[in-house]
């Protein structure tokens, strides 16, 4: 590859003399902070996410899969995996039906509403079957708690991704995709956030971030809908970075990019986000900065690796190159999405887009999540029970869609938390400095 990060010879950071406050039990050294291009944990030590997305945001507004196989069981293959965080998606429809009932959603009239009396009860009768801790009245947000609680107890990350606001198939023109939006009410949406982050703040271990918003993009119905602007982007980001931090100061704040999720070029390159206006987007002047977190997705059709990455650069992974001085935002960037077919009959996984990425995340530490554990959907754009052939997990969530393509996914992995064995190396003095700067005022002595 073209561009190279530049190393130092500077002592891995450790804070060790620091003792941090939790409440919680668990060895990931929570909370985590970023600095520039690293995200860091309590102690100062780089950490990569490295992980697979788990959608919970459909119709039904419940994680996927529990039809077939138990909480338990699904967690134990993300562990199989090598995986250390799950992207956990949820839709703002959830939270606006406990602030308009006062009381959340049960399972039984969650799946008799998405999928009819009778695929309804079927259905939930069979979730409860595999986990018998749940009944019928169980509501939608106690599921989320025990996937939060057994992620814990296996040391796994939890990032919550709010993927949409009206629970559904996710994503086109469905009028979920701008800021007022057909069914994108702003001041709903941070409402939920806001309640989301305190509601994990007290109920989930391991909960260590929240994704803002998944994929904005251009809006269904452009009258109704804010501008679609940079300048509308970072105000709106901002004032639900600025809520969310509010209800927990505990975790990051990714921030996604426009056009599906794909490109900060705007927001990393430059400083100016309105050629018009001159507005700017400096993230160093929020007081939440050290905890904020660019995101992106990719799906490209890949020509050479070389050409791919010079594509994602632009995007904005150029972040992470150090000595960018055209790098105008320094945070750091994670792949939230990316993902292919995962038979093997598809070869995907020997494909210039898997392999490609697979270089690139050992060589540029950068954390990613596949898109998807699921390999089937409770309901998805009318049709029930549908069946994924992107998820790695089989219809019936029992082993692996394929040998050699789940093979390749789980080496990537190894690869990519490799990578963290010398990230150390690449922490300026000026960084160290800061973080300790910043730290400081939460420190118990």
């Amino acid at each position: 590859m073209v561009f190279k990060i530049i190393s130092a010879s500077v002592t891995l950071l450790t804070l060790s003399s620091f003792v941090f406050s939790s409440p919680y039990k668990t060895s990931l050294r929570l909370p985590l902070y970023s600095s520039e291009r690293w995200i860091l944990n309590s102690q100062g030590e780089p950490i990569t996410y490295v992980g697979i997305n788990w959608p919970g945001s459909a119709d039904v507004m419940i994680p996927e899969g529990l039809q077939y196989q138990s909480i338990e069981y699904i967690v134990d293959k993300i562990i199989d995996m090598g995986l250390n965080v799950v992207r956990l998606t949820f839709a703002i429809e959830m939270i606006d039906d406990i602030y308009e009932t006062g009381n959340d959603v049960t399972l039984q009239d969650a799946f008799v509403k998405a999928l009819g009396p009778e695929s309804g009860i079927t259905t939930l009768n069979a979730v409860i079957q595999n986990n018998p801790q749940f009944s019928a009245n169980t509501t939608r947000l106690q599921i989320y708690d025990a996937i939060a609680k057994e992620l814990a107890m296996k040391d796994i990350f939890l990032h919550l991704d709010n993927h949409i606001s009206r629970g559904q198939w996710c994503c086109g023109s469905d009028g979920n995709g701008w800021f007022n939006d057909t069914y994108f009410n702003v001041n709903n949406w941070i409402r939920g956030l806001s309640y989301m982050a305190d509601h994990g703040k007290n109920n989930w271990p391991t909960f260590s971030s929240i994704g803002l918003r998944n994929e904005p993009r251009y809006p269904a119905n452009p009258r109704l809908a804010y501008p679609y602007t940079w300048s509308t982007w970072a105000a709106n980001m901002t004032s639900a970075a600025k809520a969310v931090h509010k209800a927990n100061k505990d975790i990051l704040i990714f921030f996604s990019g426009k056009h599906y999720g794909v490109s900060l070029t705007s927001v990393v390159f430059g400083g100016a986000i309105d050629s018009t206006t001159g507005v700017t987007f400096n993230v160093t002047e929020y007081e939440y900065y050290h905890k904020m977190v660019f995101e992106l997705h990719t799906y490209s059709r890949v020509f050479s690796c070389s050409w791919f990455w010079s594509y994602l650069y632009r995007r904005g992974f150029g972040a992470l190159n150090v000595s960018d001085t055209s790098v105008f935002n320094r945070l750091p960037v994670v792949l939230t999405e990316w993902g292919h077919k995962q038979s093997d009959s598809s070869t995907k996984y020997r494909g210039l887009y898997h392999t490609c990425l697979h270089s690139f995340a050992a060589e540029w530490k950068f954390g990613w999540m596949l898109w998807t554990i699921s390999g089937s959907y409770y309901i998805r754009s009318g049709t029930q029970d549908m069946e994924d052939t992107w998820g790695i997990l089989d219809k019936e969530w029992a082993d692996y869609r394929g040998t050699d393509s789940s093979a390749a996914f789980k080496q990537m992995a190894v690869d990519t938390f490799a990578s963290d064995a010398d990230s150390g190396v690449h922490f300026s003095q000026m960084q160290i400095n800061a973080f300790k700067n910043y730290m400081a005022p939460t420190v118990s002595n």
